[in-house]
């Protein structure tokens, strides 16, 4: 940290990852109780022990301090719990000066540790985060603010965790009121978790979102609002990734029916890019407090890979601050190439994943190719869910089943349920359909089929590692079948987009759908 600010209250760590700064707070109890002297509340039995006569029933404390320019990514308030709290409230403040032009104003996200850890080795303590979705939560034994995880509250030191998202060249100075309120600390919470398949579903190819957010995090919908958007949508399954927390996954239950498969996660949100961790258990949560200079990414896939889920890269090329991927592909298991509406990111994330395909049939690039989804990331409205989503042929509705057709890459992405889209290949006796090898040596003779429908006034483009090699242009009922024909030695994969032929802000057409390749040859 740059700078400090003037108090005459004690000295609080603050560490990210190897470096270790400090700022100055200063302390202001409101309890009816002598300060201890210590920057966390005090466990003097006089002053906070509720069966003691003439006690309160809770407990303020104000923490304040100030962020200069080029603070560390995180900051730890430590707050000692003592025994008899029934509830944890925090809200926070920070100032907001207009920026100079062109610089970032203040943005402070917010969170909390409980006593069993907060190290990045050793985080079991993890109990919420909200980010700078709100400015205030509760947490008791029955009950939290969403983003934040209900259960005991046991005593010890938790710690209040901030980051300084950005922070304007005035500075930010903050302030942190922690209330412990004493009591009961009443019945337990009950977690209500989705099931993992949906009965009687079988193989067949089912449509979903695999990135979408509520309440739980920066979302403005309630869980019940996106699962009847999901209905509405006509999609089959979605993927809970809030913001580096698990809170929503323990109440997809009540809404999740026996019609639509809901499968727990998380959006694993870094400050070198968005990480979807889907099909995590929904008691498992990554942590997020490292960037790729700290070499942590394989350590926290293999946490996911371990949980039974799959490491998503998100919106690679997304402008805002903190979301453009720069850990690299080596880890992860699949990449966002389309997230939301249409637009120029989107574009560049395609042409990225095209040369990944290239470099992976040319053996430049890893022994294993990269499938692309597409996800809505939908928060509020007007965004809608399902624009994109993602088709896949599973073996079943089942949270399993959806994961492993993902990461095979048997899918397809789409704008809306509207759209269909068929492609294979054949050559002879021998088929394989998208996502997988059609094994064939390179002179043998090869049709690929497609068919569309529900995509008027569009063009399929069919693009192989030599580039775009075939078009056919989709007449105002909607639907196109062709061959087109080849052989191996000519293209090493092959796979389809259906284009608008209507321009976005930044980009001159608009993506209808997008295939996976199948891949031709022997590799």
């Amino acid at each position: 940290m740059n700078g400090r600010s003037r108090a005459t209250g004690p000295l609080v760590a603050v560490a990210s990852l190897g470096m270790v700064a400090a700022i100055l707070v200063t302390t202001d109890r409101a309890a009816a109780s002598p300060d201890s002297g210590d920057s966390a509340f005090s466990n003097d039995s006089s002053s906070s022990n509720p069966s003691n006569q003439g006690v309160v029933p809770e407990e303020v404390r104000v923490e304040t301090g100030r962020f200069e320019p080029g603070a560390p990514d995180w900051a730890y308030v430590p707050v000692d719990v003592p025994a008899g709290v029934r509830e944890i409230a925090v809200r926070y403040t920070y100032d907001k000066p207009a920026p100079p032009p062109g610089a970032a104003g203040n943005a402070l996200d917010i969170g909390i540790f409980d006593a069993d850890g907060h190290d990045l080795d050793d985080a079991a303590g993890f109990r919420g985060w909200s980010g700078g979705a709100r400015d205030s939560f509760t947490i008791s034994r029955g009950s939290a603010t969403p983003g934040y995880l209900p259960g005991p509250i046991r005593p010890g030191r938790w710690h209040v965790i901030l980051g300084p998202y950005t922070v304007a060249p005035q500075g930010m100075n903050w302030r942190v009121e922690i209330t412990l309120r004493f009591g009961d600390p009443g019945p337990a919470f009950v977690p209500r978790y989705s099931p993992s398949r949906v009965p009687g579903r079988g193989f067949g190819w089912y449509r979903g979102d695999l990135h979408l957010h509520t309440v739980h995090s920066d979302g403005k919908r309630l869980p019940a609002e996106v699962a009847a958007g999901a209905r509405e949508r006509k999609l089959d399954f979605f993927v809970s990734t809030e913001h580096n927390t698990t809170s929503a996954n323990a109440v997809w239950g009540d809404v999740a029916g026996s019609d639509l498969l809901i499968v727990s996660g998380e959006e694993v949100t870094t400050r070198n890019g968005h990480l979807v961790a889907a099909g995590i258990g929904p008691n498992q949560w990554i942590d997020w407090r490292y960037r790729a200079e700290d070499a942590q990414l394989a350590r926290f896939v293999g946490k996911i890979h371990r949980g039974g889920g799959l490491a998503i890269a998100a919106h690679p090329y997304c402008p805002f601050v903190g979301c453009d991927w720069k850990f690299g592909y080596a880890d992860v298991d699949a990449i966002e190439l389309w997230n939301g509406p249409w637009t120029g990111d989107d574009a560049l994330a395609v042409a990225l994943w095209d040369g990944m395909l290239r470099d992976y049939v040319q053996r430049k690039g890893p022994r294993r190719w990269m499938p692309a989804v597409g996800s809505s990331d939908a928060h509020r409205e007007p965004q809608i869910i399902g624009l994109p989503q993602t088709v896949v042929q599973a073996r079943s509705l089942s949270r399993q089943g959806i994961l492993d057709g993902v990461g095979a890459g048997t899918s397809w992405l789409a704008e809306s349920a509207d759209v269909a889209l068929e492609m294979s290949a054949r050559a002879g006796i021998f088929e394989a359909g998208i996502g997988e090898r059609l094994l064939a040596f390179p002179h043998t003779n090869i049709g690929v089929e497609v068919k569309v429908a529900g995509v008027p006034g569009t063009t399929v483009r069919l693009i192989t590692d030599r580039g775009e090699v075939h078009a056919v242009p989709v007449p105002a009922s909607g639907t196109a079948s062709f061959t087109w024909r080849t052989v191996a030695r000519e293209a090493a994969y092959v796979r389809a987009e259906v284009r608008r032929p209507v321009p976005t802000e930044s980009t001159p057409d608009t993506l209808v759908a997008l295939s996976n390749p199948i891949f031709l040859g022997w590799r």
